[in-house]
């Protein structure tokens, strides 16, 4: 029988990428819409018993000040929050860079987090990055040697406006990882940047981070955004879903609620965002 209780229930968003001004026809976004958006959504997963909203990065397109319009309805759902930066959100004056992180109510830039024994691993995609720190900061400079080096290889994600994270970064991962296996606890993957499978919006040596994630018998999936048209893929046991940006098309919305069961996880997406069933196997009942 179908266990009918999820053991953890989520409220997913990507990509809102909210500022006060016209759309993008090009791209297809309609910036000016996302409040309505959001409300939209929030005021679906109220009445529901979430465990969090999830919001996988680019709260908005441009300028501090408008991280008010879009925090504000998050703030006033009665659910917890579970916030993360993505490229766009760095997109302020070199004063606010260090603080972007505070404003989404971060412990840190990338940590753990656990509800009802199950692990939640925030990763920070925009670590090393041209837009997340200054010129000369140590991370700047490694992110312009590893850009040149990558577009010298034609990488097809070798973009600006992608990132990647540090040695150091990837070793905390893989520890957490590894301590996981060890409770035969389950692990969600939360970042702003797919891993897999490639593409041009992946982040930057990606493919070795979802090599990673997949060879952990406890990584259940790696949940992103990034790339606004939504993806998904498997890799071993491991699901790699990319979530469709709230803040495309002149007229339709796109978010999702998440809930992982003891045999799958169900997503119910609302909008352009598909709806799966995805099995999987709790690590405790190897």
């Amino acid at each position: 029988m179908r266990q009918e209780q999820p053991r953890l229930r989520l409220g997913i968003i990507a990509d809102p990428q909210y500022a006060d001004r016209g759309p993008d026809l090009d791209l297809n976004r309609y910036f000016s819409e996302v409040p309505a958006r959001l409300e939209q959504a929030i005021a679906h997963f109220e009445p529901l018993p979430l465990d969090a909203i999830v919001v996988l990065g680019d709260l908005i397109d441009r300028g501090l000040e408008n991280f008010t319009t879009v925090l504000g309805p998050l703030k006033r759902s009665r659910h917890p929050l579970l916030l993360l930066p993505g490229n766009h959100d760095f997109l302020v004056s070199a004063e606010h860079l260090s603080s972007i992180h505070a404003t989404l109510g971060m412990p840190a830039p990338y940590y753990e987090h656990r509800i009802n024994g199950v692990r939640l691993i925030i990763t920070d995609g925009n670590e090393i990055s041209l837009f997340s720190t200054p010129p000369g900061h140590p991370h700047h400079v490694e992110a312009q040697a590893r850009l040149a080096e990558m577009k010298a290889k034609g990488a097809p994600n070798a973009k600006d406006w992608n990132a990647g994270i540090s040695a150091t970064q990837e070793s905390w991962i893989r520890e957490r990882l590894a301590d996981a296996e060890t409770e035969g606890a389950p692990v969600l993957l939360l970042g702003h940047y797919p891993v897999h499978p490639p593409s041009d919006h992946n982040l930057w040596d990606g493919e070795r981070l979802a090599d990673l994630i997949a060879s952990s018998r406890s990584s259940v999936a790696y949940l992103c955004g990034h790339q606004h048209a939504g993806n998904y893929a498997i890799l071993g046991k491991t699901h790699f879903v990319n979530f469709c940006g709230m803040v495309d098309t002149p007229d339709s919305n796109a978010f999702a609620v998440i809930s992982l069961f003891e045999d799958r996880i169900e997503i119910e997406g609302f909008g352009r965002e598909p709806s799966r069933s995805l099995p999987w196997v709790c690590p405790s009942a190897l």
